[in-house]
């Protein structure tokens, strides 16, 4: 090497040391362990899109556990998105479309513009999308406004549908640890191994990370709790509607041997008789061929459900903020007219005949209530019980709990593109990134300052572990003594749980039915 490029060798050496963050600009690569990085200011904040987190996992690593990604020389210019992971349709539905690829595990990451000397807490941010669809480059989802608040932002894709969650015996079997499928939580967890490994270099603190997500996001997080893999790798969870706390021995698919049943009838439907010429199979081909996606108790990733880690004493130490909002049952029921007389037969086409009559929901007397009720009834089976749940297994642990329902009603769009009214599922991320200003609604001041409040709640939890802050509203952590939720709607309040009756009759019958 020659003395100029070793001197300049040496200089981006010296700058990637100083750290990013201690400057404000843009022009200093950062050093992460794959190699150097440049980012691009956006919106106010300084944005890395597309840092490869793991290999790409593509030919003999589809359908295997995360590797380390691929180093580089030079500096890599992450300024565009990466593809996202193969999917059919959209999450949230108007998020536009974007190219897809299998080689789609990177990261993106938002840092306040301005200088800091402390190391600032990170928010890593899992989609939902029912692990079917979802995107870490959604518009919705730039950290850009909650970065002015004095946090770091991290979006990462994961593997999904059968890309992210097949198992099957033999690659249970080329396994080192004899389980397959959870991919795509596997692919989580690997983010958060960067995240932890990274960070310090974009100016954040390894030891305050905050992992918040919606959905099925939340969901893997409720999972992600409990798992001994991530364990130490985030600090703090928020879990907006979602969370895995079900009889799972209710449905055998759920374990690792049913599971795997379910991936043998996907390879005899696609005429295959061994991974290996599955995995010849183009991914456009296999997206074809029908698949339910979901995480499994493979007993590794997860050795057992997260209901029985929490009764055990065994999760890991995590304080949370979770909740859901007052009319996500509305989603379930877009274009079905429920009535008394259907009543019953309506939600057997949506949960088991026996919970439904053990259960006993109440149509009332007439069709317009019974078409209230039966939106109750999948709100609370689908989001409402499990947070409802999981707050009481967390804070009973010991652990600090804050729980919300959202209620405030957004505007109705003025494309005529309303998917569903109320406080639905989904309704409170507009909110969470303040990214109102990125839809077609007509937002008013209302909307504004509880968006305002909502991203000043999240930040400081990720502060602090509590949302709490002078001059707001008080939040009272949840506990056996005190079981307020914060109503964060037309007003922000603490409050009463409403109509809690109806949660214990489900967790009567599911505490009837669950394994000890």
């Amino acid at each position: 090497m020659n003395f100029i490029a070793l001197r300049t060798s040496s200089l981006i050496s010296a700058m990637a040391v100083t750290g990013f963050a201690a400057t404000s600009g843009i022009s200093h690569p950062v050093r992460t362990d794959s190699g150097l990085v440049s980012g691009t200011r956006d919106h106010g904040a300084i944005v890395f899109k597309g840092i490869p987190f793991a290999a790409a996992p593509v030919g003999d690593l589809r359908w295997r556990a995360p590797e380390l990604p691929h180093s580089w020389n030079g500096v890599k210019r992450a300024t565009r998105f990466s593809p996202v992971c193969m999917q059919t349709g959209s999450y949230p539905p108007d998020a536009p479309a974007e190219a897809m690829s299998e080689d789609c595990l990177y990261l993106n990451i938002w840092i306040p513009a301005s200088a800091k000397k402390e190391k600032l807490p990170v928010m890593v941010w899992i989609y939902g999308g029912g692990l079917e669809n979802g995107s870490a480059s959604t518009p919705l989802y730039a950290g850009d406004r909650l970065t002015q608040k004095g946090v770091i932002v991290v979006t990462a894709n994961y593997r999904l549908g059968v890309f992210g969650f097949l198992a099957d015996g033999e690659l249970s079997r080329e396994s080192a640890h004899g389980t397959s499928g959870n991919y795509g939580l596997l692919d989580q967890i690997a983010a958060l191994r960067w995240v932890h490994r990274n960070i310090a270099a974009f100016g954040g603190d390894p030891d305050r990370v905050t992992v918040f997500g919606q959905s099925s996001g939340s969901i893997s997080i409720s999972a992600l709790a409990t798992s001994s893999l991530a364990k130490g790798l985030f600090q703090r969870a928020i879990g907006e509607s979602g969370g895995l706390f079900e009889p799972l021995d209710m449905a055998p698919a759920f374990g690792l041997a049913g599971a795997e049943q379910d991936g043998k009838a996907f390879m005899s439907h696609a005429g295959a008789n061994t991974i290996a010429e599955l995995r010849l199979r183009s991914a456009a081909e296999l997206m074809k061929i029908p698949f339910d996606a979901h995480l499994i108790i493979d007993g590794y990733v997860l050795r057992q459900p997260p209901y029985a880690a929490y009764q055990k004493g065994e999760q890991n130490d995590v304080a949370l903020l979770i909740g859901s909002n007052a009319d996500e049952g509305q989603s379930f029921l877009v274009g079905r007219t429920i009535t008394v007389q259907n009543f019953t037969r309506e939600l057997e086409h949506d949960f088991p005949d026996a919970l439904v009559h053990a259960i006993k929901p109440f149509p009332g007397a007439t069709d317009s209530a019974a078409q209230s009720a039966a939106a109750a009834f999948e709100r609370d089976m689908r989001f409402r019980w499990d947070m409802w749940t999981w707050a009481g297994l967390a804070s009973r642990s010991g652990q600090k709990v804050f729980f919300y329902q959202f209620s405030r009603v957004p505007p109705r769009r003025s494309d005529g593109k309303q998917f569903v009214a109320g406080a639905s599922h989904g309704a409170e991320m507009p909110y969470v990134f303040d990214h109102r200003d990125r839809s077609t609604r007509a937002w008013t001041s209302q909307d504004r300052k509880l968006a305002d409040d909502i991203t000043t709640y999240w930040t400081n939890f990720a502060k602090y572990g509590d949302p709490n802050v002078q001059s707001f509203p008080a939040w009272p952590a949840w506990g056996s003594s005190t079981t307020d939720v914060m109503q964060l709607g037309d007003e922000i309040k603490a409050g009463t749980l409403q109509d809690e009756a109806a949660l214990r009759a489900i967790d009567r019958v599911y505490n009837g039915v669950r394994t000890p």
